[in-house]
């Protein structure tokens, strides 16, 4: 790893919580809401300077105020403001009924220490798959138009690249290739993130990195051809944004804890 001399930009990315109106709602067997009371005390253990914090959606599973509204006070024990986009499971009314600055919810951008964050809405109400609507990739076009005196991050919540996870694949961005037509047009994209997937990935396509997180509850297992869940324990992940354009990064999962699931259960 590179020696760096300037102060980066520390971000913090949370991903799928599914909770529910109820603090009883479990996914897949796993309590939701106590698998993300963990997952952030290990934040707020770990992260002793916080700049910025992106949930990258399904942040509720029922699409409730409720659960809005706890998530919401759930970030509330950070000093760094949160930026939130939609998920599959999310429902856009709803969140903006409850979320404090309705500006923190995507597509919106984030301007901090030379770098510009870009947060996209690709999900579809009520349906699985992403779709980006022309809207969100004019939103995209413009904001790297207006950015290219810095590093960019783009944040969504579906997965623009195929995983090799049969299952996972039939749920990927639809238009993709018209998102990528766009981010192949400008040279200052430093990095792309993503949740959904509920499991950790880091590649490279074009100069650019490509990073998944793990879920804030159940994991899902890589590589499968069929719905399959994993054994490891829920995470967040932690990006260092350097003036430089570099990017470090690493997941960290919650450990010391026997999550239980329900292995018998075929899909979410």
């Amino acid at each position: 790893m590179k020696k760096h001399e300037n102060k980066p930009l520390r971000v913090v990315q949370v991903s799928d919580s599914h909770l529910f109106a109820s603090t009883d709602g479990r996914l897949l067997g796993l309590n939701t809401e106590d698998s993300l009371r963990l997952v952030l005390a290990k934040v707020q253990r770990e992260q002793t300077h916080i700049d910025v914090i992106l949930a990258t959606g399904d942040i509720a599973q029922d699409a409730s105020e409720a659960a809005y509204l706890r998530f919401q006070q759930h970030l509330a024990q950070f000093t760094a403001p949160s930026y939130w986009l939609q998920g599959n499971h999310d429902i856009t009314q709803p969140i903006l009924n409850t979320l404090n600055d309705k500006s923190h919810l995507s597509p919106c951008v984030i301007d901090r220490g030379g770098w510009r964050i870009i947060m996209l809405n690709s999900s579809v109400e009520r349906e699985v798959p992403g779709n980006f609507q022309p809207s969100e990739l004019e939103f995209l076009r413009q904001a790297l138009a207006d950015s290219k005196n810095c590093h960019v991050m783009v944040c969504l919540h579906h997965h623009p690249i195929p995983m090799h996870c049969k299952w996972l694949d039939t749920q990927v961005v639809r238009n993709a290739a018209d998102f990528w037509q766009v981010i192949d047009q400008f040279s200052h994209i430093k990095a792309i993130i993503w949740g959904h997937i509920h499991q950790e990935s880091d590649q490279m396509r074009n100069g650019v990195r490509l990073l998944s997180v793990p879920s804030t509850c159940v994991q899902f297992k890589p590589l499968s051809e069929d719905f399959a869940i994993d054994d490891l324990a829920p995470g967040y992940r932690w990006l260092d944004l350097y003036a430089n354009g570099d990017v470090v990064t690493e997941v960290s999962r919650v450990e010391g804890v026997k999550f239980v699931v329900d292995w018998t259960v075929r899909g979410y």
